[in-house]
């Protein structure tokens, strides 16, 4: 069969390979100009690492060159899947730079899809556009104002070059993985960097302690086990049971490892709650030079505050904090997450 392959990141690539191998017909659009998805040029910020080990993120049938470091960074997995591409044979279905404008069934089967105006038919269509497409950038009263004096509103994956910040003012609206991990290049190069974070959340360090890799204790059977499933069975019925004592004391001990190994409690940024509140979800890594630039004052955090509205302060553009906080602000990077509406309307459509 031919097959259409819609999006060129992970899903994309590993679909287009084994169909691929299977003996049909693969067409792979994507509209940016490189393989990747999510790690594109088009939308790596400066500071972008892996969230997991390379040994984890890397597919089955293709490991991670040895050279890489423990947590790649994002160009590094960009090459990383263009190498994927082309070792399985792919570089000559990729249809880069294109993008698939419409898709509806044709009446004698198949789909007949829309390529930059043109349609072209394909007797199966995979949609691999993933979720994490548009990114959620909150709109403040006043930005117009802000603007007209000279201020700039990104969304964190508008920002590819710390060089855009050299020199400016700048605020980092976010504090999760991302915001920190932007923080850490634009601080280098800033002439300063604050960044407004309206929840604090729990870090769990790459090393704990400085030795133990965090995933020694967090990517294993028994890290799985210390959160509970919908039904518990075996061990986790005695540590959510039982032994559910124990259990809250070891995960939250890494919560008492971060606080002293950050030293949270002299930046006045230990979180509320336990870290358990955070690892349920998902595993908040802490990114390598963000607290120690807040302890040598490069980075400054204002927690549990929002910014309220944005002006233009007698020719300074400027935001304005919901404690009336004012900061002059030459560049706003909103690094507050993906646009999930838009997401489930794409997936639903």
């Amino acid at each position: 069969m031919r097959v259409g392959i819609v999006g060129a990141g992970v899903a994309g690539l590993t679909t287009a390979k084994v169909l691929r191998q299977a003996g049909h017909e693969v067409i792979v659009y994507d509209k940016a100009p490189d393989v990747g998805g999510v790690w594109s040029r088009t939308r790596r910020y400066p500071g972008l690492t892996t969230q997991s080990p390379k040994a984890q993120y890397s597919l089955s049938d293709f490991p991670m060159p040895r050279d890489y470091p423990e947590w790649p960074s994002g160009a590094q997995v960009q090459a990383y899947l263009a190498a994927y591409a082309t070792h399985f044979g792919l570089d000559d279905a990729l249809r880069l730079s294109t993008e698939v404008t419409s898709a509806v069934p044709a009446p004698d089967g198949g789909w007949t899809i829309t390529v930059g105006g043109t349609a072209e038919g394909v007797d199966k269509l995979v949609v691999a556009n993933g979720i994490f497409c548009e990114p959620a950038v909150p709109r403040y009263p006043g930005e117009a104002e802000f603007t007209a004096a000279g201020g700039e509103v990104l969304a964190g994956t508008e920002l590819h070059d710390r060089e855009q910040a050299r020199g400016k003012r700048v605020l980092i609206v976010g504090y999760g993985k991302s915001a920190c991990d932007v923080t850490v290049p634009v601080s280098q190069v800033a002439a300063s960097t604050d960044v407004i974070a309206r929840h604090l959340l729990w870090k769990v360090p790459r090393r704990i302690g400085g030795f133990l890799n965090f995933k020694m204790l967090l990517l294993t059977r028994m890290g799985e086990a210390l959160f509970k499933y919908l039904r518990p069975r075996g061990v986790e019925k005695f540590l959510h049971g039982p032994g559910n004592g124990v259990r809250g004391r070891m995960v939250n001990s890494i919560g008492s490892a971060s606080v002293r190994q950050f030293g949270l409690k002299r930046l006045q940024l230990v979180p509320p709650g336990q870290m358990e509140d955070i690892v349920r979800g998902a595993i908040g890594l802490s990114t390598e030079g963000f607290f120690e630039g807040v302890a040598a004052g490069q980075i400054t955090v204002h927690p549990n505050r929002t910014i309220t509205r944005l002006l233009d302060d007698g020719g300074t553009p400027t935001a304005e904090l919901d404690d009336g906080t004012r900061l002059p602000a030459d560049l706003i990077v909103c690094a507050t997450g993906i646009d999930w509406a838009s997401a489930n309307a794409s997936n639903a459509s």
